[in-house]
């Protein structure tokens, strides 16, 4: 039995009744309610035939124009809003990907998990800053990487590319002051110009 199938196996027999697991391309999602996305994440860590002792990563995942135009991401997906981390068992050798949907779209919102790998405070924080996903319980979530007074998240699939505001620094006040995008909005699809007859045949 190859490792894959061993993790895939201690996975469903500890925690398959309530949850979803997914394979594709060699690697395994598994996909956790909400409501019980610290209690899983803690028995993913305590478990031994599971041994999750270390977070790699974590991000949000903002699902609003997966496919677009083909697909209605409404139908698609549970939810606009999703939170992924990346496991590893160095005791075990092997990697999972657990995924949790926040169920309000409006205000997406997911425990934090910083009790249960601590190395995810500032990955919280940046899902905070540049999703809007909410990590309840975390200690001290703030931005981390848009500036003080930055307006909306600019990861979310509807921020504009020019963003809402600008800053400059004023001569008159001697400070950097804020103020509305001057901008004018722009064509950002590539343009190609060739020379008649490229590629016929030379």
């Amino acid at each position: 039995m190859s490792r894959l199938q061993t993790l895939k196996q201690n996975v469903l027999a500890h925690l398959g009744d309530q949850l979803n697991l997914i394979e594709a391309y060699g690697e395994l999602t598994l996909e956790i309610p909400a409501n019980k996305w610290q209690e899983t994440c803690t028995r993913l860590r305590d478990t031994p035939e599971l041994g999750f002792e270390t977070a790699i990563d974590l991000a949000g995942v903002d699902y609003s124009t997966w496919g677009a135009p083909a697909v209605n991401a409404a139908e698609k997906f549970p939810a606009r809003f999703a939170v992924a981390v990346q496991l590893l068992s160095l005791r075990n050798n092997w990697r999972l990907r657990i995924r949790a949907w926040a169920p309000n779209d409006e205000f997406p919102m997911v425990a934090s998990l910083i009790n249960v790998w601590p190395t995810l405070n500032w990955f919280e924080r940046e899902a905070f800053d540049l999703y809007g996903i909410v990590f309840d319980g975390h200690p001290d979530l703030r931005r981390i990487l848009t500036d003080y007074g930055f307006i909306g998240h600019p990861f979310r699939k509807d921020f504009p590319i020019s963003g809402h505001v600008e800053m400059r620094y004023d001569e008159e006040a001697k400070r950097v002051i804020y103020q509305p995008v001057t901008i004018d909005p722009r064509e950002i699809t590539p343009r190609v110009i060739r020379e008649e007859g490229y590629g016929a045949g030379r």
